[in-house]
């Protein structure tokens, strides 16, 4: 197959390499179950029906890539918490030590009174177990010094900010608690599917599995060809230097496996190769796809330019990068490598443009 571009990035070794699958699609999936794949015997109704298999696993990489995008969103969020959570502690144990550092100094001063004449209203001030309250009802504010009534306002106001802070730290570890939840039963999810997955994989036969494997290359290859022998990318300029810079790291890692969760630089998902490819035009995206879809500004299918993100689906969670010619690159499903694709292959959300 030849590849058609009159711009910079084209590349017939790329798109060869693209639509080549691992045979089987069991390399991922056996790291995930824990073993590879082994042919089950045929029931007594015969070899299972490769089309039949073939819609089931498709149907389960979905289900397992809407859990992996919650996966990340979650693990991110949880990074996020940590960090929250780390600085406010901090923040609570310094405050503390002030606090303790200014009752001292008072302690002192009561210390100095009493010992010159007895417990006077304002040391009694000083020393109350609620300052703020008592200073709302003594009217012997006057009688204290005005170094020791600021010492004293300094008190109250520095407990209640310490107090605000142990709330919210208590709030945010819960909410940290709660996230961590959430990572468990959505990396639960990807496991299940994977698995009940490799399950249908293996009532087929070896023979059956390559064949199915060699069918999905030749069905991404008609797509992005159009079913011509040739990748037509079309002229349009990048929308920008930095999605030009973008695209060329996309399609750079054409080739690579697709992994739940991982950001490269040998193996990606969906979200992680956007993350990856724009990280090397010096760009932080957000992790998860949904995130990513709030990352820049909308526009047209029509409108797309190289380096824009793509997403699909009604909730988001899958995201390819325009790489022109109404052509995507992205991080399929396991089994699938990095590759081509058309844009038309999987129900459009929005265009993004970063």
């Amino acid at each position: 197959m030849s590849v058609h571009r009159r711009s910079p990035l084209s590349g017939a070794h790329a798109l060869a390499r693209a639509l080549v699958l691992t045979a089987a699609a069991t390399t991922v999936l056996g790291m995930a179950t824990g073993g590879p794949a082994q042919a089950a015997p045929g029931g007594p109704d015969g070899p299972a029906d490769r089309k039949d298999v073939k819609a089931q696993v498709e149907q389960l990489y979905d289900e397992a890539e809407q859990a992996s995008e919650r996966f990340n969103a979650a693990q991110e969020a949880q990074q996020q918490l940590q960090h929250e959570t780390g600085t406010l502690q901090q923040q609570v144990a310094v405050a503390q030590d002030e606090l303790n550092q200014l009752r001292g100094d008072l302690a002192t001063v009561a210390g100095a009174e009493y010992r010159g004449g007895g417990m006077a209203q304002t040391v009694q001030l000083m020393l109350a177990t609620d300052p703020e309250g008592y200073l709302a009802t003594a009217r012997t504010l006057d009688q204290a010094a005005e170094r020791q009534s600021e010492t004293l306002r300094e008190v109250v106001a520095r407990q209640r900010r310490l107090d605000q802070r142990r709330t919210e730290a208590t709030a945010k570890l819960a909410e940290l608690e709660q996230t961590r939840r959430a990572l468990a039963e959505s990396k639960q999810q990807i496991q299940q599917r994977l698995a009940k997955a490799q399950r249908l994989l293996n009532s087929l036969g070896e023979a059956e599995r390559a064949r199915m494997a060699a069918q999905d290359a030749r069905e991404a290859e008609q797509r992005a060809t159009r079913g011509t022998d040739r990748l037509d990318l079309g002229t349009a300029p990048p929308a920008s230097e930095r999605g030009a810079a973008a695209l060329a790291a996309a399609v750079k890692m054409i080739g690579s496996p697709y992994v739940y969760g991982s950001t490269g630089p040998r193996a990606f998902d969906c979200s992680g190769l956007m993350y990856w490819s724009w990280r090397q035009a010096g760009v932080t995206l957000p992790r998860t796809s949904q995130a990513q879809a709030s990352a820049g500004r909308r526009v047209s299918l029509s409108d797309a330019r190289p380096g824009d993100l793509v997403i699909f689906y009604r909730d988001m969670h899958h995201v390819g990068m325009y790489a022109g010619g109404g052509v995507i690159v992205h991080a399929p499903y396991p089994g699938a490598k990095v590759r081509y694709e058309s844009v038309n292959a999987m129900p459009v959300a929005g265009v993004i443009r970063l």
